[in-house]
């Protein structure tokens, strides 16, 4: 795979659905729960597939996930999760359902907890700032952080289904709290902040 391909990483491809990803969500600075638990569903339902799989059933997501909002999402019924696994929009994996219900009520506790999952998610970085690394190609590009294995851990204590260290730090690029666009990529930008 090229490092870049058009002034983009070069993960991004050509893929339209892919390349729109990249440009305008990935790794930049998120601190909406609601996309923050977005985010959480699609990775934890990434587990052992390819991020584009996940891409292309987003909606579908949006649709049995009551558009992400883990309220309603915590109040699931086994009759709900009977009706998603015959449903073609998401990944109809029994274990993943239930895990994005389980992590739904999780998260709210979360919240409740330090007052949001951005703010959670925060305690985890030093200074409470987002990380920008200056890799020049993929390869340099690492699968897992100390700040992801530290959030990881600590969600799995609490009881957290699908989100070790690797899909943790997918979440954390996908969020902004990492930015790894090569230098080079037409998405680097500059040192990017936290909105306060």
């Amino acid at each position: 795979m090229n490092d870049l391909i058009n002034a983009r990483c070069g993960w991004a491809g050509t893929d339209e659905l892919y390349v729109k990803y990249h440009d305008e969500e990935w790794g930049k600075p998120v601190d909406d729960d609601r996309i923050l638990f977005e985010f959480l569903v699609l990775e934890s339902a990434q587990a052992g597939l390819s991020w584009i799989t996940i891409l292309r059933k987003r909606e579908g997501y949006r649709k049995a996930f009551h558009r992400f909002d883990p309220e309603r999402v915590e109040q699931m019924t086994p009759e709900e999760v009977d009706r998603l696994m015959r449903f073609d929009g998401i990944v109809r994996n029994q274990l993943k359902i239930t895990a994005a219900i389980n992590n739904a009520k999780l998260f709210r506790a979360i919240q409740k907890e330090f007052g949001s999952f951005y703010e959670y998610v925060l305690s985890f970085f030093p200074g409470r700032q987002p990380i920008v690394n200056d890799f020049k190609s993929l390869s340099q590009i690492p699968a897992t952080s100390p700040e992801s294995d530290a959030m990881s851990r600590d969600m799995k204590k609490r009881g957290f289904k699908f989100f070790g260290s690797t899909i943790c730090y997918a979440f954390l690029q996908a969020t902004g709290f990492v930015n790894d666009h090569l230098t080079g990529c037409r998405c680097k930008g500059g040192r990017q902040q936290t909105a306060p």
